[in-house]
């Protein structure tokens, strides 16, 4: 059993930074890949960047890629999506979510947090 507690979010303007954080209570985190999603109002939940156990790959979607890095700290069980350039279209809840295995993953993601609302105006 893996709980994900995020944190971080909040309102910024445009072309300004966030930087999320998710704690892991797993003691085996490094045992798990891990991702972030995000759901804005009226939208289906997306993908947006997920990172291996290792740390050592990462995967972005397109709409964040450039601006958006994915980290991880198996000292400190947290993962971190820091957020620079943000959008107003970034507006949305911010999910973290682990899944057990060493690849980077996209889908089938197990435990999720609950998580943390970021508004980015325009």
């Amino acid at each position: 059993q893996v709980q994900l507690v995020e944190s971080g979010g909040g309102l910024m303007q445009a072309g300004g930074s966030l930087r999320l954080s998710c704690a892991a209570s797993a003691r085996t985190f490094s045992a798990y890949g891990m991702g972030w999603f995000r759901q804005a109002p009226g939208k289906e939940r997306e993908f947006v960047a997920a990172i291996s156990w290792s740390g050592g790959s990462t995967y972005y979607a397109n709409s964040v890629k450039g601006r958006f890095t994915i980290s991880r700290d198996k000292a400190e069980n947290t993962v971190c999506l820091q957020m620079n350039s943000l959008k107003p279209e970034d507006t949305a809840v911010y999910y973290c979510a682990a899944k057990y295995g060493a690849l980077v993953y996209r889908t089938g993601y197990t435990y999720w947090g609950q998580g943390t609302q970021v508004t980015v105006s325009s």
